[in-house]
Parts: structure tokens; sequence; C-alpha cells
């Protein structure tokens, strides 16, 4: 169940991505709690920060070890698109960097990348870490951030970041089945 006021789908991206900077801003191994995403999560919604260019992850990739994100692999490695290429928001999509561009790749080995088909990225974890309430605690923080801010671009572009999430069962896989309904 998502914060009461996560309310919808870019409610719950800024949430996500709130969560990772109390991930990274940790003191002393201290991680930093609920306080501060919440203030993060309200920074990010009004305007007051905003998040860094998807470049910075890009970049990020291109050094971090080459390794499956779904497995950890370094074998047979091929690259995948975090956001599936054959989503269909509008006409543009087939030409649209966020999709068919650098900012969409990310590694995955090939038995992880035919298993994934279609999925997004936190219906894949979800699969992967069945018995985890906390599935989506598992997946690299540069991914995720990729991820969020490709999902933000594709919902802006098709007028869905103001989808409403369910109050009572909402999750971030919410944020996946915003994208299945574009395919």
């Amino acid at each position: 169940m998502p914060d009461k006021e996560v309310k919808t789908i870019e409610d719950m991206i800024y949430y996500q991505y709130a969560k990772i900077m109390a991930k990274s801003a940790s003191r002393n191994g201290k991680k930093m709690g609920y306080g501060f995403i919440k203030t993060k999560f309200r920074d990010l919604k009004s305007g007051k920060i905003s998040w860094s260019s998807i470049m910075r992850e890009d970049l990020q990739f291109v050094e971090a070890e080459k390794k499956c994100i779904y497995c950890g692999c370094t074998e047979n490695l091929t690259k995948d698109h975090i956001i599936p290429k054959s989503i269909k928001i509008n006409e543009r999509c087939k030409d649209c960097d966020n999709i068919q561009g650098i900012h969409n790749i990310i590694w995955a080995c090939k038995s992880c990348n035919s298993k994934k088909g279609k999925k997004g990225l936190y219906e894949v974890y979800n699969q992967i870490y069945k018995d985890d309430d906390k599935f989506f605690d598992k997946i690299p923080p540069l991914v995720e951030k990729k991820y969020l801010k490709l999902v933000y671009r594709c919902c802006n572009c098709a007028n869905k970041l103001n989808c409403e999430i369910d109050q009572k069962d909402g999750s971030v896989l919410d944020i996946d089945c915003c994208l299945k309904e574009f395919k």
C-alpha cells in the first residue's frame, strides 16, 4: 500500500525516487528515514528540487561493472531495453530517443532478457523475488533511477502522469501497469 500522499502515477514515481535518494544519503551507515523520504517526495513533487539528467545515469552505467541487472551474471550479456521497444504510446515512439536510444539500454544475460520479455522492471523483480514483499529494494539504484526517469517521460508524453492509483492495493507495480496500457 502506498503512502497516503501518493495518489497518482507521477506521485508513485517521485516517491520511489525519494526512497532511492534516502538510501544514498545514509550517514555513518544509518539509513535516512521516513521523514527524509516524505520531504524529498514533497520537494520533487513541488518542483523545489529536481532529479539529475538521465545522462548522469548513462555515464555511471558505462563506468559500472558489466553484468546482468537481474541476476548479476557476467556471461552471455546482451543489451536490453529497460522499457520494451514495443511500447506504442503514439506515432512518435518508433523514433523516440527515450525508447529507442541509449537512455533505455541496460545489460541483461540472454536468459534473463528472454524471461523479461515485455515486462516492466518492477514486474520482473517481483517475479524474481516473489517471496519478498520488498522486492523493489533489490533493484540496483542506478537501474531504477534510469527506469523511473524514462517512465516519467513516457507517461508525460501520453498524458498518464495524473492517472490515479488504488489507495488500498496500489504499489510500484502500478508504474509497470501504466506502461502496459500503451502496448
